[in-house]
């Protein structure tokens, strides 16, 4: 027999061991394998299902990341406008106090001056009048030094009064 001839016993007794071994396999081997199969389709259906929920779940993280982010951007803009602003105001206010004390002091400095300046007028005055009386004390002394001199000054304002 050649090799390219089957020969009628090998087929059939190749036959009937595959027939053999096929019915085994499906009797015994078949059912697991299939349900392993199945249980692996299904561990990966869900492993799929499992990966798109993640990825849902990322991109709904990714998005409340944002909103939060942009929630925080616009309240730090807000805490920094807000800052600025009391800034400011504390500024107008030191400024309006510093001007009110100025001015307080100004006055304050005028009325001292003003104070000072009467009582060195009232000094001076006083002064001059006792300077006056000095000096009209030493002119009349030169004047009156003798009593012709005296009555005549007597005589004089005598006339000039009027007794009525």
């Amino acid at each position: 027999m050649g090799i390219l001839t089957p020969d009628p016993g090998l087929v059939f007794w190749t036959s009937l061991s595959f027939i053999t071994l096929l019915l085994i396999l499906r009797k015994y081997a078949w059912k697991p394998i299939l349900r392993a199969l199945k249980v692996r389709e299904e561990y990966i259906e869900f492993s799929l299902k499992d990966a798109e929920q993640a990825k849902e779940e990322i991109r709904k993280m990714a998005e409340t990341r944002k909103q939060m982010m942009n929630a925080a951007r616009l309240e730090r803009e807000g805490l920094i406008r807000e800052a600025r602003e009391l800034k400011e105001e504390i500024i107008e206010e030191a400024r309006a106090a510093a001007k009110l004390e100025a001015a307080r002091m100004v006055e304050k400095a005028r009325e001292q001056i003003d104070r000072e300046r009467k009582e060195a007028v009232a000094n001076i005055r006083q002064q001059v009048g006792l300077m006056s009386l000095e000096i009209a004390e030493k002119i009349l002394k030169e004047e009156l030094v003798s009593e012709e001199k005296q009555q005549s000054v007597i005589e004089k304002y005598l006339q000039q009064v009027d007794f009525n």
